[in-house]
């Protein structure tokens, strides 16, 4: 389905943007990955795919790095028609708690990095009329938690941008839209399960069902292929006239 099509994933060394990255590959597209994590061990599984799959290294704190990767995936892989920002990091603690240099840097990494990346992809896209751009939001795009100032802004921020640049390129072929997952048992959130774990003096296991009682009704974790899955839904024909939302995969949180 996406033979042809090039794909840049943010973040894509493990958990939802390794997941996003290897569906990708599954239904055709070439790949670049982008992230600190374990590379070799990224890359094996999407080569499994495509073979010719690689990897940036760029900070996604760093404009000049972001503008760079982008540059370096459309010589090398000759495109980049699907963009998808998945980079992001969290810090818990109340405002007049919360280290400044950790708000700056959950700013850059999970909102300001989208808009470079969009800012460097879209005149390519443009010029062949087709692309796809899908940031990876989270519920937290869409309601707060206490204790997450910094990435709940930065949630918010990028539903907006999605909007935004949807509406920039309504009447062109290029789609933008926002995946705003609940729990997903990622590294990121597996941390919380062990903060949480560490202050109640639980096991591991009543840890993901107390943090799943407290906001996700359907007591189950999402999966990182079911967000990939929806991912290539909207790289597909049928996602043409999707634009500008926040697809929330929470399991009834916002419902409530």
């Amino acid at each position: 389905m996406l033979n042809g099509k090039t794909a840049l994933v943010t973040g894509s060394t493990s958990g939802i943007g390794l997941g996003m990255a290897l569906a990708l590959a599954r239904n055709g597209a070439r790949l670049m990955l982008n992230g600190f994590g374990d590379v070799d061990g990224a890359l094996a599984q999407v080569r499994r795919h495509d073979p010719k799959a690689i990897h940036d290294g760029a900070d996604m704190s760093k404009v000049e790095q972001i503008e760079t990767m982008v540059r370096h995936c459309e010589k090398a892989l000759g495109s980049c028609d699907i963009l998808v920002n998945n980079a992001g990091i969290q810090h818990v603690a109340a405002i007049e708690d919360f280290p400044v240099e950790r708000w700056d840097a959950i700013i850059a990494i999970n909102l300001s990095s989208a808009f470079h990346g969009m800012r460097a992809a879209l005149p390519g896209m443009q010029k062949r009329n087709w692309g796809r751009i899908i940031n990876v939001a989270s519920v937290h795009g869409l309601v707060a938690s206490a204790n997450k100032s910094a990435y709940v802004a930065a949630k918010h921020g990028i539903v907006g941008l999605t909007k935004v640049a949807a509406l920039e390129n309504a009447t062109t072929g290029i789609t933008v839209n926002a995946i705003c997952p609940g729990w997903v048992l990622t590294p990121l959130v597996q941390k919380q399960v062990d903060a949480r774990a560490a202050a109640d003096g639980i096991d591991n296991d009543e840890a993901k069902r107390r943090l799943l009682g407290d906001k996700q009704p359907s007591m189950q974790f999402t999966t990182p292929e079911q967000l990939a899955e929806l991912a290539v839904f909207m790289c597909s024909p049928a996602g043409d006239n999707i634009r500008g939302v926040a697809w929330n995969v929470d399991g009834g949180w916002v419902a409530q």
